[in-house]
């Protein structure tokens, strides 16, 4: 699979792992100030380690989506959070 390819699975996962949080949070709209720890299981639930062929702990999933989270605003502000944080994990385990 291309770097692209997987850049496009992450991101389609991202995305509704999002879908999924907002529905799962509906009564509050989805706000959630925990978001990132609903976000690891769920990710790892669907795949996510296997499409980066990395085996990832749930605590450091966690940490590093919190810390896409930060770095977004300040390294691309404006980008398609779901690829940002694709490109991200790829950086760090591909």
């Amino acid at each position: 699979m291309s770097a692209g390819d997987v850049v496009g699975k992450l991101a389609a996962l991202l995305h509704q792992t999002s879908e999924d949080h907002h529905g799962a949070f509906k009564a509050t709209d989805g706000v959630d100030p925990d978001w990132s720890i609903w976000y690891a299981g769920h990710l790892l639930e669907n795949g996510f380690d296997t499409l980066l062929g990395a085996s990832i702990l749930k605590s450091d999933l966690i940490y590093l989506l919190v810390t896409a989270d930060k770095e977004i605003a300040t390294r691309a502000p404006g980008a398609r959070w779901e690829d940002y944080y694709a490109r991200f994990f790829i950086d760090r385990y591909a």
